[in-house]
């Protein structure tokens, strides 16, 4: 069974052996609660691992510690986690390093930065992309960065996500937000196609047109290709893990990361 190693990554030709976690911004308020109960419960629905968002960045090391261990009890992975931009300023990357480390993450993915309204204000972003692979490669991290609407739309002829591309080190994962990219009007498949080994991870969040239901739509239920995406990230996007997120729901948190995950595993049968 897949689920024995899920700590490992294997072979994308083996698509059932790539892991399937959760961003935990799913299930925020349960975290807020009881961050163990709701880290206990993910692990119990089947989820083999999970992205923690910025708020792990006030962690003490003992904190940090004892959630590592906690999911080394559950047997779940936290592969990157999620971070605002000022934590790659020089005064907060060391401390960034160091918490990944202590959870075991692959992967520090800048989040979100402020749209920016020319290119080189985009050159700046893969900047310090590129800064901080230096400090974090050295520690077996690698920097990683994720789309939201604004990275789709031209600035001055070129797409944001295509200046990054093209000005970070191939070192450097750019994660797939599928919903934001849908939005925004791209094309999730012909993105993946076109920069092949840098998708290594992929945020399967749906999305609906319909202003009434938006980002509120479960897994499955929007206008995304799965079956089409799932394909293009295994036969040369590179992923290495996917990551389900849920913005809003009609359900509670925890039955809408239950039933993400239940149709995410029937899409990929």
């Amino acid at each position: 069974m897949s689920a024995t190693l899920p700590w490992a990554f294997k072979s994308a030709a083996s698509s059932s052996s790539i892991p399937v976690g959760l961003e935990l911004y799913s299930v925020r308020d349960s975290l807020k609660q009881d961050p163990n109960a709701a880290l206990r419960a993910v692990a119990q629905m089947g989820y083999q691992a999970v992205e923690f968002y910025a708020p792990y960045f006030e962690w003490s090391e003992t904190q940090a510690k004892q959630t590592r261990k906690l999911l080394d009890d559950l047997g779940i992975r936290c592969y990157s986690t999620h971070n605002d931009a000022d934590y790659f300023l020089p005064k907060n990357i060391n401390r960034v390093r160091d918490l990944n480390l202590i959870l075991g993450c692959k992967y520090v993915v800048l989040a979100w930065t402020d749209p920016k309204t020319g290119i080189d204000g985009w050159k700046a972003v893969a900047d310090t992309l590129n800064s901080a692979a230096a400090t974090l490669e050295p520690a077996s991290l690698k920097p990683g960065y994720h789309n939201h609407q604004a990275e789709w739309a031209p600035v001055s002829g070129q797409r944001p996500m295509d200046i990054l591309a093209k000005n970070t080190k191939s070192s450097v994962m750019l994660q797939l937000d599928v919903g934001t990219c849908l939005e925004a009007g791209a094309d999730p498949v012909a993105w993946i196609r076109a920069n092949p080994g840098r998708i290594r991870s992929i945020h399967c969040k749906d999305w609906s047109p319909d202003p009434a239901k938006g980002y509120k739509v479960l897994f499955g239920e929007g206008v995304a290709d799965w079956k089409a995406i799932f394909q293009a990230a295994e036969s040369g996007g590179g992923v290495e893990y996917y990551l389900i997120e849920q913005e809003g729901s009609r359900f509670p948190e925890l039955e809408t990361a239950r039933k993400c995950l239940q149709s995410f595993r029937a899409t990929r049968a």
